[in-house]
């Protein structure tokens, strides 16, 4: 059983499956996107129809991660960072949040504008109407800028994020990463 301490300086419980529900299927996302490249045609839009669903999914559980983030106490940065550190731990956050929601709006946008208005089914079991936006090449073009560009970003910020665990797990050993790790107490 954990001590009112140690569990003070945990994410909740409903946080770290957030974090870590989020975070497998942005991966996978990243992984179906490139796949979906090498694939024939046929194969490929059924790649990226799942794509999409998980791209709604993300959207959707981002919300829910930053509602609870607003019911529940976010636990301090461990004492021992640097002033520096903690600025971009807070950043990071920041951002992380901002492209959670960014990205599949930029998708949904890209998908409004491409398919000519049809909404996003969500694995045949519910769909999102699409948003109200131009189906010229033009709109096409400045939502499928910005879905990669915000991709590309998120990309960059994930390698910084497994990064900086790994330096506090291993080298600074100040248990940052027990924080959020679901099997670590």
């Amino acid at each position: 059983m954990e001590t009112a301490s140690a569990s003070a300086d945990r994410y909740s419980r409903g946080a770290v499956i957030l974090h870590w529900l989020i975070a497998v299927l942005i991966v996978l996302n990243f992984i179906g996107a490139a796949v979906a490249e090498e694939l024939p045609k046929a194969e490929a839009a059924q790649l990226m129809a799942n794509h999409k669903a998980n791209g709604i999914i993300i959207l959707l559980l981002t919300l829910v991660r930053i509602g609870w983030r607003f019911a529940r106490p976010v636990p301090p940065l461990v004492e021992t960072l640097k002033a520096w550190e903690a600025a971009v731990a807070k950043v990071t956050h920041g951002l992380f949040y901002f492209l959670m929601l960014a990205i599949p709006v930029a998708g949904w946008g890209l998908h409004s504008a491409a398919s000519g208005g049809k909404p996003v089914s969500v694995f045949g079991l519910f769909a999102m109407p699409a948003l109200p936006v131009g189906h010229d090449k033009p709109t096409i073009e400045v939502f499928y800028e910005a879905h990669e560009i915000t991709a590309t970003l998120m990309f960059l910020l994930f390698f910084l994020h497994v990064g900086a665990a790994l330096k506090h797990q291993f080298f600074d050993k100040d248990g940052t990463m027990r924080r959020m790790l679901p099997w670590m107490k």
